[in-house]
């Protein structure tokens, strides 16, 4: 037997590059010797390096990049073989179209690796007094999801979870107006129950028409917002209103009658 029939046509892929060789070697890995591909951990080679070559035979070798992903803040490393940003991805169970990347599918992955931040798109809930929007975001912080809603949190307005934190998939973000008085515990401790339940039968969205008047106290929108509240008064859960109702209580020195006459004598009950 001549040697020009141990010549075996073989094709050698190198990351989607294809070149054809002229292989005398017995295996896998002796092709890949012999053209100059050297392996590293995490590289892929298909058929396996032990494994016979014959004429005709395809060699693909996928080599590993890593990858330092941050995915919604938290930063860990992969090996991955894919070329791409958007096959890097999928490799990592991750869909582009389900975030914001910072870099497009189609950008190349070096050899070298590189740093990829991806935040997902996520539900959360923002609400403002009475009021509750769905947002889908992929917004970093609370902040960002204000701003993309143009809700402006001013200084001294209360944000819960706050500002910077990272709104994970059902979070629920609170914003309410300044509270810059503070409550003695003698007024907390007054019977504020009794005074809403006399006043509108202790519901936090009533409304009469004859003031107009809102809300769990029936404020007026005059009073509501000399007490620093804000938009009407129904629109805020109780706590809220109550606090308003405290303020109130405080700004008048205790004298209820100019301001519940009907009901204030409610605040001093005992049971």
């Amino acid at each position: 037997m001549t040697v020009s029939l141990l010549v075996k046509e073989v094709t050698v892929v190198v990351d989607g590059e294809r070149r054809p060789v002229h292989a005398m070697a017995a295996t896998v890995g002796e092709v890949l010797d012999d053209t100059g591909v050297r392996l590293a951990a995490g590289d892929v080679v298909r058929p396996a390096a032990h494994k016979e070559v014959t004429d005709g035979t395809t060699i693909e070798v996928r080599r590993a990049r890593p990858i330092t992903l941050t995915l919604d803040g938290r930063t860990t490393t992969h090996l991955v073989t894919a070329t791409n940003v958007g096959d890097a991805l999928a490799e990592l169970d991750l869909t582009p179209a389900a975030g914001r990347l910072s870099a497009p599918p189609a950008y190349e992955v070096p050899l070298e690796g590189m740093a990829l931040t991806f935040y997902t798109l996520r539900k959360v809930h923002v609400v403002t007094g009475n009021t509750r929007r769905t947002a889908q975001t992929t917004a970093k912080t609370v902040r960002g999801v204000l701003r993309e809603h143009g809700i402006r949190a001013r200084r001294g307005y209360l944000v819960d979870p706050p500002l910077d934190s990272f709104p994970e998939e059902g979070t629920v973000i609170r914003v309410a107006p300044p509270r810059t008085v503070t409550i003695p515990r003698d007024v907390a401790r007054l019977d504020w129950e009794a005074l809403a339940g006399c006043q509108s039968g202790g519901d936090p969205e009533a409304y009469n028409p004859d003031g107009p008047y809102y809300g769990m106290y029936q404020f007026s929108l005059p009073v509501w917002r000399s007490v620093g509240g804000m938009g009407l008064p129904s629109e805020w859960p109780e706590e809220e209103q109550t606090y308003r109702a405290q303020v109130l209580y405080r700004q008048v020195g205790g004298r209820w009658q100019g301001v519940w006459p009907a009901c204030g004598d409610r605040l001093f009950h005992t049971t």
